[in-house]
């Protein structure tokens, strides 16, 4: 039976559900979960369950027994200790202060450890296993990347600090890189998306998609003279925007005209508008922006505030580059939906397998 070894340290990567490497030392970063079911012994009492099912018997537990048994999934068991553990794991890892009370943590947690705990199981009916190696090489890594510590050497002591030993973390961690390999094997490598999948998601999210796409624009605003008749004021400026247009098409520079002809508050940086998301601006606006060519200047475009020119500086589509960009894009999506559903049928399945029994 697996004990106390794989409690210390599982924490908020359990909450997962064991899909990725969960958390596998208190303040952490994360690390990966445990799987599958062996043969069980036939059930003994009426406690235990049949394949598939879960049943939560009310015990009064007695916080002092750590090695006391809660649940045993098929032949493994998972004592009181190691919840209490993953608890405190948990909290450290979330930075909790107060938070959920013992009681519904527990309850919340100890599914999660059952499943994780079936996932390292199927690991072990797989016959995956791990080289030090590897255990080395992804230890090292997260020393720098999630916990901050320049060295192994330092990493340790600072867990020797928290009542953990490098064997203990070790251990998690291996067992976290067997559970990603047999997750790999199970459902990764069993998913995969064709081209006609990725063509038809865009064709049926393709003005989702564009809404996403951005754009980059310049703006010159000119308004009436005050104190002129209204009509002679505004025709005076659809007059002199054209006449700044027809500079513009010349060759002129749109930002230094903006900066001498603006109106607007963004004329002192040359009208420059600054990447936009679709949306953000009024439809007509953009509508009237969106419709030129990048490097092309727009005609009069009368709001009420005065005439406005516009500049397209440029802009994403689902052309060229775009299309290469967003189709990537796509693929992971429909990968990760593929996956998740494949994950979630797996862990029924071995789940379905098991035989389990809850002590609490």
């Amino acid at each position: 039976m697996r004990r106390r070894a794989c409690g210390v340290l599982m924490g908020a990567a359990v909450l997962a559900g064991g899909c990725a490497i969960p958390s596998w030392v208190p303040l952490l970063g994360t690390s990966g979960p445990p799987p599958g079911p062996p043969v069980a012994a036939k059930p003994k009492s009426p406690d235990i369950l049949l394949p598939g099912d879960l049943r939560v018997r009310p015990v009064t537990v007695d916080d002092t027994v750590q090695d006391r048994v809660i649940a045993v999934v098929n032949n493994d068991a998972i004592t009181l200790g190691e919840l209490q553990e993953t608890m405190m794991a948990y909290r450290n890892e979330a930075r909790q202060k107060g938070g959920s009370p013992d009681e519904d943590l527990a309850k919340q947690l100890l599914p999660k450890i059952i499943d994780n705990r079936l996932q390292l199981q199927e690991a072990d009916r797989e016959k995956i296993t791990v080289e030090d190696a590897e255990v080395n090489e992804e230890l090292a890594e997260r020393v720098k990347s999630t916990y901050g510590a320049k060295t192994v050497e330092e990493f340790e002591r600072l867990i020797k600090e928290q009542g953990v030993t490098m064997d203990a973390v070790r251990k998690r961690l291996r067992d976290s890189l067997r559970v990603a390999k047999v997750i790999r094997r199970k459902v990764a490598l069993r998913v995969s998306v064709t081209d006609p999948e990725v063509a038809q998601y865009l064709e049926e999210n393709r003005a989702k998609l564009e809404t996403g796409l951005s754009y980059h624009a310049r703006h010159i605003l000119l308004t009436p003279e005050d104190g002129a008749a209204e009509d002679a004021a505004w025709e005076a400026a659809r007059i002199k925007a054209q006449m700044l247009r027809t500079q513009l098409e010349a060759g002129a520079d749109f930002a230094e005209m903006a900066r001498q002809q603006s109106k607007d508050a963004s004329g002192k940086d040359g009208g420059d508008l600054g990447t936009l998301k679709r949306g953000e601006l009024s439809q007509e606006i953009e509508a009237e922006i969106l419709k030129l060519s990048p490097g092309q200047v727009s005609a009069p475009y009368r709001s009420p505030l005065g005439y406005h020119l516009f500049k397209l500086e440029s802009k994403d589509s689902l052309e060229g580059d775009g299309l290469v960009r967003v189709k990537q894009q796509i693929r992971e999506i429909l990968f990760r939906e593929k996956y998740e559903t494949r994950l979630e049928t797996w862990l029924k399945e071995i789940k379905q397998r098991a035989i389990i029994e809850v002590r609490m």
